[in-house]
């Protein structure tokens, strides 16, 4: 059992000279590798897969790309689906998707899957420090290093109240964030479901004037994309009529050079039947034969151009039913997007709104010049839906998404009181 003490002039004078090694190193490769990936972890996945007929690695780009993992610890992708991410690392769920792949294509030689980690989830710093927030997560971080990136130990009442002003303004934008957000969602759910009828979510709270410009610019949105794809469905449709008319004229005149070639076969039988008898010359045989020729060259380009007609509607209808299936797809990729930025939105105002809580009941207790600050620290931490919280020290590895609190025990009176006793926090429980 120990007690945590700061002394703020050793703070100040280590924290320059040690600024720029604490945070370098800090997300070593096999560190980093190794991490549990947590919700809202982005992520860049390379597929490829070796190709021996020309002998050279082929990039599968329908796959590749940047996703997120879900606040429900999963991974959603194309032609595999949702894969749990559960308690694996990047070099885990890499064999996890190439594996998979390699099942559900029936490939004879597994993928080559690559993950890269594009951000954390950040880090959040509370109580009695400079600048309580938000902050980058880097591999290794530990509380200390979280202490330094949120300013050290609490601030003046004067600069507190500055802080109060400054979350007040954060949370304020965020919900005018996730007032777009949650408009624009309903403008895509109301686009699959096919209707220009968009049924708004508005809380009691919000501003009605902002709220209501916000719904008629998704709702013009939403008109003008409705707009555009009923154009384009009428130009195809427009299309495939005229071409269905155009194969209607062609028959009717099929029809016609059907009937002049049996016209002058029949000529061309009594003639030859003459000819044979010696009682016509051989020329009118030949005339008629070189038209008959030209009756039935006539009769094949009217043929061909009935079957480039009927051919140009088989194209017009897929087009026109593409264009609806690409428009439903092209939703449906807008709206997982959008839910994991509104999802992503409310973790940050929920925090935000805790950070401005405790800032609003924290009272000013600055110690005066020369004396110790005693510092005791705790970790709230996610894990499997329920939060936990543990007794941390200076040197407590840090995960993705924790809330690192900073109390300083003093007395009302400005002298320290006895700091609770606080557990060594070794790394294994800290990784937990």
């Amino acid at each position: 059992m120990r007690q945590l003490i700061f002394n703020p002039g050793m703070f100040c004078a280590t924290l320059t000279v040690s600024a720029g090694i604490m945070f370098v190193g800090i997300a070593t490769p096999a560190l980093a590798d190794s991490m549990p990936l947590a919700p809202q972890s982005k992520l860049r996945m390379t597929v490829i897969q070796w190709s021996s007929s020309k002998s050279q690695y082929e990039r599968w780009d329908a796959i590749s790309g940047e996703y997120t993992v879900s606040d429900a610890s999963t991974l959603v992708l194309p032609f595999i689906g949702r894969v749990p991410v559960g308690p694996m690392d990047v070099n885990d769920l890499a064999d996890e998707i190439a594996e998979r792949l390699q099942e559900k294509i029936s490939l004879v030689q597994r993928p080559t899957v690559t993950l890269e980690v594009l951000e954390y989830p950040p880090i959040y710093v509370a109580g009695d420090v400079t600048r309580p927030g938000e902050y980058k997560f880097y591999p290794g971080l530990t509380v200390l290093q979280s202490l330094a990136m949120s300013g050290g130990p609490r601030r003046a009442a004067n600069q507190q109240h500055l802080q109060t002003i400054n979350l007040k303004g954060e949370l304020q934008e965020i919900e005018q964030t996730l007032l777009r957000h949650s408009a624009k969602l309903a403008r895509l759910r109301a686009e699959m479901a096919g209707t220009t009828d968009i049924t708004f979510e508005q809380s009691s709270d919000t501003d009605q004037h902002y709220a209501a410009a916000i719904f008629d610019q998704e709702r013009v949105i939403n008109r003008a994309r409705s707009n555009a794809l009923d154009r384009q469905s009428k130009a195809f449709a427009e299309l495939g009529d005229l071409l269905n008319t155009e194969v209607d004229t062609l028959k009717e005149k099929l029809q016609g050079a059907e009937a002049n070639v049996k016209s002058v076969e029949d000529q061309l039988n009594s003639v030859r039947t003459l000819v044979e008898q010696g009682l016509a010359i051989t020329s009118r045989q030949l005339e008629l034969e070189r038209l008959l020729t030209a009756y039935r060259a006539d009769r094949l380009d009217i043929l061909t151009a009935m079957m480039r007609a009927r051919q140009g509607i088989s194209e017009a209808r897929r087009n026109l039913e593409g264009l609806h299936d690409a428009r439903r797809s092209e939703i449906a990729s807008e709206l997982q997007s959008e839910q994991a930025d509104f999802d992503q939105l409310k973790m940050k105002r929920e925090t935000t709104q805790k950070l401005l809580i405790e800032n609003l009941l924290e009272s000013d207790r600055s110690p005066g010049p020369g004396e110790d600050i005693p510092l005791a620290f705790t970790v709230s931490r996610r894990k499997d839906g329920q939060i936990n919280q543990f007794v941390a020290s200076e040197t407590t590895t840090l995960a993705p998404g924790d809330v690192v609190k900073v109390v300083q025990p003093l007395l009302s009176g400005g002298s320290p009181r006895a700091t609770p006793a606080i557990s060594k926090a070794v790394p294994d429980q800290a990784s937990q």
